[in-house]
């Protein structure tokens, strides 16, 4: 068997030393969990304690003593001139089970409860008490519900018309035929990229950029070119100089993330008619596109070869599983067809509490807006004053794109766990890998859980060296 990538091996440990104890002991009963489910199979060749340790931001005995705990039990063996590897004989329920790709920000989601505070994903804390109110109603719908089987796969028809009434109010006239509800802007994205990418197909992303993006391209074969955001997205240069369009882009043209910067209008319809002119599908996605902080949202991008793509999650939470695309009728009659093979449709139930929401969401809006101004504004203030780090104060969204003054963000991450603060590398975040002295650091949390959060990250600091040697036995973790 191939040696597993080092990447992997850290993606695949998540929040390993979010706990206390000594960290040999904390390495060992990760890596022990991970053979005994599959996630590292028999004969997988591990990393070199040496490049390992630098990863992890741990001090080289560290690792050497957590091989040393698994070989000891049977699960590692050690063979001359092929490294160390889970040996062959230790059998698992799991043994033959793939070894599936879980970004890092996917799996803190998998990860148990602990007590590290949570900077790796975005999202509101708690539903608006709009939900509560409405849903008796939207229930007692279910008593006087006519013959339906429950079955729409492009979606209920009056949240269908409801999303395509709001992008009439943003500015962009819309159909209902233009609509196809989806279970959050994941699986639309998903839809759309299964549906139009295949094996060795170009994908353009912005970089860095949502890790969802590139992942969902790579699972398809497609290879992958990554234009930096900060360039403006000016695509035509290249897309006039190569022979084979692309299969489609990605940009999040609003309130990018994790940037949180806007695409100035001018160069929004750029790129608009630069796609439209060579034929390469446009995929803006607008999950984040009502959350300006410092003013009036844009207009939704709009063009015979944009795909919008959109969903509930960042503005009202994202426990209501509701997302939508909105493109030409023809594309989305095919993504139709192509979600039922694979999906009937979603909840009736969060349709329904969605399509009676959408009505409320502008008095909504504001006041998310509102709690995530306090909340940068706390965040910024707390970072200029606790940490050397460079950032931008982002215009909407709701992350904040920090560049270290040196080092390595992926080793200052895992340094951090154990301070207590789980927080998302650059490098995840761009498939050309060149933010590795990024932070994304989200601000969705309450100003003083910031305040903590940002102590932890400046005690952490202050003890990260930045060439990831770090002593071996600082063993009690925060």
């Amino acid at each position: 068997m191939e040696p597993i990538s080092l990447d992997r091996v850290v993606g695949l440990l998540g929040r390993w030393s979010a706990q206390r104890g000594a960290l040999h002991e904390l390495l060992a009963g990760r890596l022990r969990q991970l053979i005994e489910d599959g996630s590292l199979p028999p004969d997988t060749v591990l990393p070199p304690d040496r490049a390992l340790a630098e990863a992890l931001a741990v001090g080289r005995n560290t690792v050497v003593a957590a091989y040393r705990t698994l070989r000891e039990e049977g699960r590692l063996e050690r063979r001359q001139g092929s490294g160390t590897r889970v040996t062959s004989a230790w059998l698992t329920a799991a043994r033959n089970a793939a070894v599936e790709s879980v970004g890092p920000m996917y799996l803190h989601l998998l990860e148990p409860a602990d007590g590290a505070i949570q900077l790796t994903c975005a999202s509101p804390l708690l539903p608006p008490p709009e939900l509560a109110e409405l849903l008796p109603a939207v229930t007692g719908r279910l008593a006087a519900i006519g013959p339906d089987m429950g079955y729409h796969p492009a979606g209920v028809p009056e949240l269908r018309q409801a999303i395509a009434d709001r992008y009439a109010q943003r500015g962009v006239p819309t159909s209902a035929e233009q609509i196809l509800v989806t279970n959050g802007a994941q699986q639309a994205l998903s839809l759309l990229i299964r549906l139009l990418v295949a094996p060795s197909d170009e994908v353009l992303l912005a970089a860095p950029t949502y890790p969802g993006a590139f992942e969902l391209s790579q699972e398809a074969g497609a290879r992958i070119r990554a234009v930096r955001a900060d360039d403006g997205l000016d695509l035509a240069e290249y897309l006039r100089a190569v022979a084979d369009r692309p299969a489609l882009a990605y940009v999040i043209s609003a309130f990018h993330n994790p940037t949180g910067e806007l695409l100035p209008s001018l160069q929004r319809r750029r790129l608009a008619e630069t796609c439209e002119r060579h034929g390469v599908p446009l995929i803006d996605d607008e999950v984040l596109a009502e959350l300006d902080l410092d003013g009036a949202a844009p207009e939704p991008l709009d063009g015979a070869a944009v795909i919008n793509v959109g969903s509930l999650s960042k503005l009202v939470w994202g426990g209501l599983r509701v997302g939508w695309v909105r493109a030409p009728e023809p594309l989305i009659t095919r993504l139709a067809r192509f979600r039922a093979v694979h999906d009937l449709g979603g909840p009736v139930l969060d349709q329904w509490l969605a399509a009676a929401l959408l009505p409320r969401l502008d008095e909504l809006r504001e006041r998310r807006i509102a709690e995530l101004r306090a909340r940068r504004d706390r965040l910024c203030a707390e970072l200029d004053a606790n940490l050397p780090w460079a950032f931008r104060v982002p215009a909407g969204g709701q992350t904040l794109w920090a560049t270290l003054p040196y080092g390595d963000a992926s080793a200052f991450a895992q340094h951090a766990l154990r301070f207590g603060v789980a927080v998302l590398p650059g490098q995840s975040l761009d498939p050309q890998r060149r933010s590795e002295r990024c932070l994304r650091i989200p601000f969705h949390y309450p100003p003083d859980d910031l305040a903590e959060a940002v102590r932890r990250m400046a005690e952490a600091w202050r003890s990260y060296d930045g060439t990831a040697a770090v002593a071996a036995v600082n063993a009690l973790v925060v």
